[in-house]
């Protein structure tokens, strides 16, 4: 069994008096619960919980275990929560291409507002008027303008395009 998780049916059982509103707030069955926590006080060789069908109190062990659980409990809390905001912020390499025209009226600002809103990436921008295999040159992001994509290129379209009538 999980110690951590056996850890959190105690600490929760404590908060709210009843081992079957533990039980709840971690959708865990009674009986599982019931397992869990007796496996950690098998685990630590003590009784945390004088338990009737209607209270629980923890045992002096339980007091001082409480406290120990708890202190585990946040610092697992925090490591995952640095990890997970560390994880959901982009880094490494970004690599683009585009029309030179269409980086100069639309990218510019853009990409310096995404450089210092996440400095851990660093831009590379392909300033090309032709189109240029993706993969063979690690491309990221193509921005197109064209009326005919690649069947094999996964594409959203961003705008329409409205050029101007040649004079004929």
């Amino acid at each position: 069994m999980d110690q951590l998780t056996a850890m959190k049916v105690f600490v929760e059982a404590v908060e709210r008096g009843s081992l079957t509103s533990a039980a709840d707030r971690l959708g865990l069955s009674r009986a599982k619960a019931s397992r869990y926590l007796a496996f950690l006080e098998h685990q630590m060789g003590v009784r945390l919980l004088h338990r009737s069908t209607r209270s629980l109190s923890l045992t002096g062990e339980g007091q001082q275990a409480l406290v120990d659980c708890r202190q585990i409990l946040d610092v697992q809390e925090r490591m995952f929560s640095r990890r997970s905001e560390q994880a959901s912020k982009p880094k490494g390499e970004l690599r683009i291409t585009c029309s030179q025209s269409f980086s100069q009226a639309y990218l510019a600002g853009v990409i310096a507002e995404y450089a210092l809103r996440y400095p851990d990436v660093s831009i590379d921008i392909q300033l090309l008027e032709h189109s240029v295999n993706l993969v063979d040159e690690r491309i990221d992001l193509a921005i197109r303008i064209t009326n005919t994509l690649d069947p094999s290129v996964i594409a959203k379209p961003l705008g329409t395009c409205h050029a101007p009538l040649q004079p004929t």
